[in-house]
């Protein structure tokens, strides 16, 4: 589903001439690398919809109902009850709309005042003096229903592997082709449907519902036979069965959708010279931020109550996996005794600005000097920052695995391929503004563009106090600033990668890896892109000044084992495009 989505920025290019001269070139030219693949987005209500095999489900439930047919009032309420059973099979189109296929049988029973061929046994007598007969209505459905998911229409599709509407409510209506069975007469009739429902997902996969429905069965008034009342009164203008049923509903994959935003068009521009004296100044500014091995920063906000836990604040001045025990008498006790600690619960920490963080001697944020990320175990170390900062730090523990920086809990459970992957231990501090010369060598450098270091940048936006004052540069933190201050932001592309480094091994071990690291690379870009736009330095952007290039081929390969070489870290990052304007 393509529309469009980026903003025409005009590119002006202006040569020396006389303040009243005036030139137009006459040959458009092309900007940009038109997006070939749909753009994932934030958007709740939009998605992109699946191949026609997908997001299908069964169902069976069993349930009972009470006929209301036009004598219902001459015998107890408790004669119109009949149990029913239901099976059925459906797609969903859209996260809020689908259809199902249902066949049903069951039976209904009533009352007559007149005999026919659903009546059965002796005459009785109502309390009035009434004669009727019981009568049952043996039958089987087919039917086909139009679904609305309301949780999902009025809320928003949740996303995937989400915990959010895990209770969903969901309204069906159809029509039917009803045949009664057990009797000699043929008799088919239309049926309408009706059914409230209420699902009960446990899992975040959503594969498997408890459901709950009120449902409602409409037939022609001529159902159980009578047609007309006695003493010539009207007959009811329909029977049904109104009753409760509960079930399961399964999904089969894939059951869920990806977002998607509109694909850009090619922009042409035709490029007009105008008067030196009038002239703006229009420039391009790249930064990269580079990523720890298997982090994404997707997962780590909000998880501390009214704290902050920010991805882009843990790169740039965190320690170590901002993560604590939770019992530091506990942990003292260990230090002294020699004893591990992998049986103690730990907690996140808030992360803090960098620029609010005071250079202590502690290696801080990832690739931020020349000092790597990973603290030491010992008891030394360990003592020595809780001294400074009140706590110990804990690494992230998976089983007799130790991760020395923070990685997603959704790798936290990953076997790498070699021990030293699970420490950080070199730095280029590519990061850092020291670092800036040597991305400069091994990143594609476009013509007329500025590179940034992500520090410098962190420091314009953020603030160039703490530890920020060494790893940034102070002349060029006062550019930014100004382009910041004095300028427009027209237009901010991110765009991730990834390395094909994976540790998986199993089946499709090479195409899960390709997923898994394509995932990364998107994330990254999203983490970047979520931290500019929510700063106040480009409130003056709109939405739609931002961009997610989600390229085709995300994945740099990498034949070294290690994830901490230089060719493995150049490659997990995110490369962010910013054009401004700033108006003379």
């Amino acid at each position: 589903m393509k529309k469009n989505v980026m903003l025409i920025m005009a590119l002006l290019v202006w040569f020396a001439g006389s303040a009243t001269a005036q030139e137009t070139v006459t040959r458009d030219t092309i900007y940009g690398d038109p997006m070939e693949n749909p753009q994932p987005t934030d958007d709740h209500y939009r998605v992109v919809t699946n191949r026609f095999w997908d997001n299908w489900f069964v169902l069976a439930n069993i349930g009972g109902h009470a006929f209301l047919g036009d004598y219902g009032s001459v015998g107890d309420f408790k004669d119109l009850l009949s149990p029913d059973f239901n099976v059925g099979v459906g797609k969903w189109f859209t996260p809020g709309i689908g259809a199902k296929l249902q066949f049903g049988i069951g039976n209904s029973k009533g009352f007559s005042k007149e005999q026919n061929y659903f009546t059965e046994g002796e005459q009785l007598t109502a309390a009035d003096g009434t004669p009727y007969w019981q009568s049952e209505m043996k039958w089987w459905d087919l039917n086909v229903n139009a679904m609305f998911n309301l949780s999902r229409l009025f809320c928003g599709y949740e996303g995937k592997d989400s915990k959010r509407l895990m209770n969903q409510f969901i309204v069906s209506v159809g029509l039917g082709a009803l045949h009664h069975r057990a009797i000699e007469a043929q008799r088919n009739e239309w049926s309408g449907h009706f059914e409230l429902q209420y699902s009960r997902f446990f899992t975040k996969k959503k594969a498997l519902s408890l459901d709950v429905k009120a449902r409602a069965m409409l037939y022609q008034t001529n159902f159980d036979g009578i047609t007309l009342k006695e003493n010539g009164e009207d007959s009811h203008w329909w029977d049904m069965n109104v009753g409760l049923s509960v079930g399961m509903t399964y999904y089969f994959k894939k059951r869920d959708w990806d977002r998607c935003e509109p694909c850009a068009r090619p922009i042409y521009i035709n490029n007009t010279v105008l008067p030196a004296t009038e002239c703006p100044e229009y420039g391009t500014m790249v930064f990269y931020v580079f990523f720890p091995n298997n982090y994404s920063g997707r997962n780590d906000a909000p998880i501390v109550a009214d704290a902050n836990v920010n991805a882009i604040d843990y790169l740039a001045g965190g320690v170590f996996t901002q993560r604590k025990f939770d019992d530091a008498d506990a942990v003292a006790s260990r230090l002294d005794a020699g004893l591990p600690f992998t049986s103690l619960a730990t907690s996140d920490v808030p992360t803090e600005k960098a620029s609010a963080v005071s250079a202590d001697g502690t290696p801080r944020g990832y690739e931020m000097s020349a000092s790597p990320i990973s603290l030491s175990m010992d008891a030394g170390s360990m003592k020595s920052f809780k001294d400074k900062w009140g706590y110990y730090y804990a690494p992230m523990y998976t089983g007799n695995k130790t991760w020395y920086y923070r990685v997603d809990r959704e790798t936290a459970t990953q076997t790498l391929l070699s021990g030293d992957n699970y420490r950080e231990n070199a730095s280029y501090s590519l990061n850092a503004h020291a670092g800036l010369d040597l991305v400069k060598q091994n990143m594609k450098v476009d013509e007329g563009t500025d590179v940034y270091s992500f520090a410098d940048v962190y420091a314009a936006i953020e603030g160039d106090g703490g530890i920020m004052a060494q790893a940034a540069d102070a002349n060029t933190v006062a550019r930014l600033n100004e382009i910041l201050s004095q300028g427009r932001i027209l237009y901010v592309m991110a765009e991730g990668l990834a390395t094909s480094q994976d540790n998986y091994t199993g089946r499709d071990a090479d195409k899960i890896g390709e997923e898994r690291n394509k995932t990364l690379a998107y994330n990254r870009a999203l983490t970047v892109t979520k931290w500019l736009r929510g700063n106040a330095k480009f409130s003056r952007a709109v939405q739609g000044d931002f961009a997610l290039n989600a390229l085709t081929n995300p994945i740099v390969t990498v034949n070294d084992k290690s994830t901490q070489g230089l060719n493995a870290k150049l490659n997990r990052c995110v490369k962010v495009r910013i054009h401004y304007v700033i108006d003379k």
